[in-house]
């Protein structure tokens, strides 16, 4: 089994298409087939289930691929480590981020990286919380700017970056507007707008709504804050949101409300580590930055 083999696996599995992964490594579809076969046949059985239109992974083919990106992910450490001694930062850097993470600039930190590294691809990928976790462990992803993770998911290192509380962001035309703040028991019934599961803010969310003992309906899901707050200005629904999305340009006509009690929600945003021993140097040189950050905007803490 080559590590040329396994690159070729992965790319299929994450591509699920033979051409397009065949593109994406800038090699013939045929050979890339055939490496494919060779490493079903030394493994001694299917890795894709495979169909005129479709790729997808058998059973054995996800068992695979999780010890192939670690497998991968160690290789690109390993050449990364020597470079580092030799003074060089060569490679790529694979950098994961939940969108509109607070207390920090993913897109001026790399910016600053690209220009201390100018060497060094970088590679952006935009996920839910949950996701970006996954990828830290398994090797896909060097690090990531996530938010919403407890200690008990994560056994890496998490650094903190942030932390805001969350508030009820409704249309200025809505029962809720003119009030100071609005009490967990006058919520159910109410229409939400959120995010997807995966996505910070909702996870946050929810975990209020539950330690509430409140009962909520998110009748629209979107997977992007303009799209959110355009819902709400319409006057589709309220949404629970973190309180620097109130101050986005696009919120300007939107109301901003207290929620009232012991059970705020509260957003927090944290960069994601695999770990000291196993941190690339370029994911190293990365963090350095995030600590050296001079002009990280404070945020405003819990009330």
């Amino acid at each position: 089994m080559e590590l040329r083999q396994l690159e070729h696996f992965v790319a299929v599995a994450e591509e699920q298409h033979f051409t397009r992964a065949a593109e994406r490594l800038a090699v013939s579809q045929s050979g890339l087939s055939a490496s494919v076969r060779a490493l079903e046949q030394e493994l001694r059985t299917p890795l894709f289930s495979r169909t005129t239109r479709t790729v997808r992974l058998t059973e054995a083919g996800r068992a695979l691929l999780v010890e192939a990106e670690r497998t991968l992910a160690g290789a690109r450490a390993a050449r990364d480590a020597v470079d580092a001694v030799r003074g060089l930062l060569r490679g790529t850097l694979t950098v994961g981020v939940e969108q509109c993470v607070a207390g920090v600039s993913p897109a001026r930190l790399l910016a600053a990286f690209h220009r201390e590294h100018p060497q060094m691809e970088l590679r952006l990928r935009q996920e839910g919380t949950s996701s970006l976790l996954d990828g830290v462990a398994g090797g896909r992803l060097d690090l990531a700017f996530a938010a919403t993770v407890s200690p008990a998911e994560w056994r890496g290192e998490l650094v903190p970056l942030a932390r805001e509380p969350m508030v009820l962001l409704c249309a200025a035309g809505h029962p809720f507007a003119g009030r100071a703040e609005v009490a967990w028991e006058e919520l159910p019934g109410a229409s939400f707008i959120d995010f997807h599961p995966d996505w910070g803010p909702r996870r946050a969310a929810d975990e209020a709504f539950a330690a509430a003992g409140v009962r909520r309906t998110v009748g629209l899901e979107v997977n992007d804050v303009h799209s959110l707050l355009e819902l709400v200005q319409e006057g589709l629904g309220i949404a629970v949101v973190p309180h620097h999305f109130s101050r986005k340009p696009e919120a300007a006509r939107l109301v901003a409300v207290e929620l009232a009690g012991p059970h705020r929600p509260v957003y927090e945003s944290v960069v994601v580590l695999p770990g000291a021993r196993s941190l690339s140097p370029g994911a190293r040189s990365l963090m350095r930055l995030v600590r050296e950050d001079p002009v990280r905007e404070p945020v405003r803490a819990q009330a």
